[in-house]
């Protein structure tokens, strides 16, 4: 266990399946404990029962809506409640709903840029008190390459994502002086449920070209080991060796 992120609080958004699964579990194996928050509670209680077989009661979730503010604050005093405090947040929630302009409906919008965008703010606002009450704590925005890389259908996923980069960096100069370091972890093809196929249970098979959800969990990681002198404030993540077109 490293120093660093033994017995640290961390809260992962979107963390009952793919990406923020494989954090929270990263996260428990190196001593901290964590909540996790989906919409649907089916899954979030499979998810803490595979989390809690290894990390017992410092694993904990609870349903809520990154759109809504007032959930975000229960989501975030639920973590100060039962564990003290908070020095990690991972905001992984996130959708994709992809359909050409006149296809995609205005409330379709609503729901991508609410949970994508507006949900990282509510988040990261309801954390950053709590996190100076600690002396400091790390941001992590998982973004995607789709922020830099717009694609037909994309209009929304591009549009949150393209946003998430610029709050990122703007969330990062308010907070660098106050002992909280910011990263936005840009993947590009990941083997989750959000793609092709579903990366809770099991380790992702290596056989793939994609990326695996526990790579960028690793990276996670790797940042709140490095010295925080410095601050990688984005990092961009790609598939080794993606078939030849």
């Amino acid at each position: 266990m490293h120093p660093n992120i033994e017995n640290k609080v961390a809260v992962v958004t979107g963390g009952s399946r793919g990406i923020g699964f494989r954090i929270a579990e990263a996260l428990l194996e190196q001593g901290s404990s964590v909540v996790i928050c989906s919409r649907e509670e089916a899954g979030l209680r499979q998810a803490l029962d595979l989390l809690q077989e290894t990390a017992g009661p410092r694993a904990e979730a609870m349903v809520a809506d990154v759109r809504d503010y007032q959930q975000v604050e229960k989501l975030m005093a639920r973590a100060e409640e039962r564990f003290g405090g908070m020095d990690i947040l991972v905001n992984n929630a996130g959708i994709g709903l992809f359909r050409p302009i006149e296809q995609l409906t205005p409330e379709e919008w609503d729901e991508v840029i609410g949970t994508n965008l507006t949900g990282v703010f509510y988040c990261s606002r309801a954390a950053v008190g709590r996190m100076k009450r600690r002396g400091g704590g790390y941001i992590f925005n998982i973004g995607s390459l789709a922020g830099k890389n717009p694609f037909a259908g994309g209009i929304a996923y591009n549009a949150s994502k393209f946003g998430l980069n610029g709050m990122s960096e703007a969330m990062m100069l308010d907070l660098r002086y106050e002992n909280i370091r910011v990263s936005q972890i840009m993947p590009g093809s990941v083997e989750t449920s959000f793609g092709r196929s579903s990366s809770k249970g099991p380790r992702s098979s290596s056989a793939s070209w994609r990326i695996a959800a526990e790579d960028v969990a690793q990276v996670v990681l790797d940042l709140l080991r490095s010295d925080p002198r410095t601050m990688l404030s984005r990092v961009e993540m790609r598939p080794s060796k993606p078939p030849r077109k």
